[in-house]
Protein backbone atom coordinates (compact mmCIF):
# COMPACT_ATOMS: atom_id res chain seq x y z
CA UNK A 1 0.00 0.00 0.00
CA UNK A 2 1.47 3.39 -0.95
CA UNK A 3 2.18 5.21 2.15
CA UNK A 4 0.64 8.87 2.82
CA UNK A 5 2.93 11.63 4.74
CA UNK A 6 0.34 13.09 6.07
CA UNK A 7 -0.73 9.81 8.14
CA UNK A 8 2.80 9.57 9.39
CA UNK A 9 3.27 12.98 10.09
CA UNK A 10 -0.14 13.00 12.54
CA UNK A 11 0.79 9.75 14.05
CA UNK A 12 3.89 11.41 14.60
CA UNK A 13 2.73 14.54 15.78
CA UNK A 14 0.03 12.45 18.41
CA UNK A 15 2.53 10.61 20.20
CA UNK A 16 4.77 13.94 20.93
CA UNK A 17 1.99 15.62 21.79
CA UNK A 18 2.76 18.26 25.12
CA UNK A 19 6.53 16.58 24.42
CA UNK A 20 9.25 19.04 23.67
CA UNK A 21 9.51 18.17 20.01
CA UNK A 22 9.70 21.03 17.69
CA UNK A 23 8.16 21.05 14.53
CA UNK A 24 10.70 21.19 11.88
CA UNK A 25 12.02 18.02 14.09
CA UNK A 26 8.96 15.82 13.67
CA UNK A 27 8.79 16.74 9.60
CA UNK A 28 12.79 15.48 9.69
CA UNK A 29 11.34 12.49 11.50
CA UNK A 30 8.24 12.11 8.32
CA UNK A 31 11.53 12.75 6.12
CA UNK A 32 14.15 10.16 7.76
CA UNK A 33 11.36 7.51 7.54
CA UNK A 34 10.54 8.39 3.89
CA UNK A 35 13.86 8.52 2.34
CA UNK A 36 14.41 4.78 4.38
CA UNK A 37 11.13 3.49 2.34
CA UNK A 38 12.71 5.27 -0.95
CA UNK A 39 15.48 3.29 -0.11
CA UNK A 40 14.67 -0.25 1.08
CA UNK A 41 11.67 -0.69 -1.01
CA UNK A 42 10.27 -0.81 -4.16
CA UNK A 43 6.52 0.25 -4.67
CA UNK A 44 4.39 -1.07 -2.00
CA UNK A 45 5.32 -0.54 1.56
CA UNK A 46 3.14 -1.94 4.36
CA UNK A 47 1.65 -0.59 7.23
CA UNK A 48 4.10 -2.60 9.78
CA UNK A 49 7.18 -1.86 8.11
CA UNK A 50 6.14 2.01 8.34
CA UNK A 51 5.30 1.82 12.00
CA UNK A 52 8.71 -0.26 12.37
CA UNK A 53 10.66 1.98 10.96
CA UNK A 54 8.88 5.34 12.64
CA UNK A 55 9.02 3.18 16.22
CA UNK A 56 12.70 3.39 15.34
CA UNK A 57 13.26 7.24 14.76
CA UNK A 58 10.91 7.65 17.48
CA UNK A 59 13.10 5.51 20.05
CA UNK A 60 15.78 7.76 19.46
CA UNK A 61 14.17 11.13 19.88
CA UNK A 62 11.93 10.86 22.69
CA UNK A 63 11.32 7.73 24.60
CA UNK A 64 7.75 8.95 25.81
CA UNK A 65 6.71 9.38 22.19
CA UNK A 66 8.20 6.63 20.96
CA UNK A 67 5.89 4.52 24.00
CA UNK A 68 3.23 6.25 22.82
CA UNK A 69 3.36 5.45 19.49
CA UNK A 70 3.96 1.99 19.80
CA UNK A 71 0.89 1.89 22.20
CA UNK A 72 -0.92 2.47 19.20
CA UNK A 73 0.91 1.05 16.52
CA UNK A 74 1.19 -2.19 18.16
CA UNK A 75 -2.23 -2.54 19.86
CA UNK A 76 -1.56 -2.61 23.56
CA UNK A 77 -4.22 -4.64 24.61
CA UNK A 78 -3.85 -3.63 28.55
CA UNK A 79 -2.09 -1.62 30.88
CA UNK A 80 0.59 -4.42 31.11
CA UNK A 81 1.44 -4.57 27.76
CA UNK A 82 2.27 -0.98 28.58
CA UNK A 83 4.41 -0.89 31.31
CA UNK A 84 6.53 -4.09 29.75
CA UNK A 85 7.63 -1.58 26.55
CA UNK A 86 7.99 1.58 29.31
CA UNK A 87 10.36 -1.48 31.41
CA UNK A 88 12.47 -2.38 27.99
CA UNK A 89 13.36 1.54 26.98
CA UNK A 90 14.22 2.07 30.61
CA UNK A 91 16.27 -1.06 30.51
CA UNK A 92 17.78 -0.30 26.82
CA UNK A 93 17.95 3.38 28.01
CA UNK A 94 22.26 3.26 27.86
CA UNK A 95 21.84 2.60 24.43
CA UNK A 96 19.64 5.91 23.53
CA UNK A 97 20.99 9.27 23.17
CA UNK A 98 22.94 10.63 25.99
CA UNK A 99 20.89 13.65 27.42
CA UNK A 100 17.74 12.26 27.04
CA UNK A 101 15.15 12.42 29.89
CA UNK A 102 14.49 9.29 31.75
CA UNK A 103 10.79 8.23 30.98
CA UNK A 104 9.70 8.31 34.52
CA UNK A 105 12.46 10.79 36.18
CA UNK A 106 10.55 13.53 38.30
CA UNK A 107 9.38 16.43 36.55
CA UNK A 108 8.92 14.63 32.93
CA UNK A 109 6.09 15.89 30.92
CA UNK A 110 3.24 13.73 30.50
Amino acid sequence: MPYDRKYMLEGIQRAAYKRKIPSERIEQIVDEVEEFLVANHEKEVSSQTIGEQISKVLRRVDRVAYVRFASVYREFKDVGDFIDEAQDVIKRSADDVPGQQSLFDEGAES
